[in-house]
């Protein structure tokens, strides 16, 4: 029997490409988790891969990138941005953009809550008016 699980273990990592140790300690530095079944880390190690193929085919293909045949950072911030499937990834992925343009945007959201904020006590009065 054990010779058997040996040769399991060694078909695994073969059917996989990521090392099953590096996700065991992802995986393990999640409070909720206590134990791990091989099973378990095998198939969440591959349906990782296969995640991480779709999103590089789908960018590749939609991509600008492809013009120079490379996969770029653009072609996955922007598939992270305009697919439904991957917005869950913006965050991560963000859309790159120029510091000062960053900085400019952070005023614009700034002031335009303070102006928001206003806005909202001014709601507020004109409630109690007409009550």
């Amino acid at each position: 029997a054990e010779m058997a699980t040996a040769r399991l273990s060694g078909t695994e990592n073969r059917l996989v490409s990521l090392p099953l140790s590096r996700i065991r300690v992802i995986m393990k530095s999640s409070p909720e988790v206590s134990s791990i079944n091989q099973d378990a880390l095998f198939l969440t190690a591959k349906a990782t891969e296969l995640f991480v193929q779709y999103l590089a085919t789908y960018s590749y293909k939609h991509g600008r990138g492809k013009e120079k045949n490379a996969l770029t950072y653009t072609d996955l911030s922007h598939t992270a941005e305009e697919c439904e499937t991957f917005q869950f990834l913006a965050d991560i992925l963000p859309k790159k953009i120029l510091a000062s343009k960053y900085l400019k945007m952070l005023e614009k959201e700034k002031r335009d809550g303070e102006v928001r904020e206003d806005e909202d006590e001014g709601e507020e009065e004109e409630d109690e008016d007409e009550a």
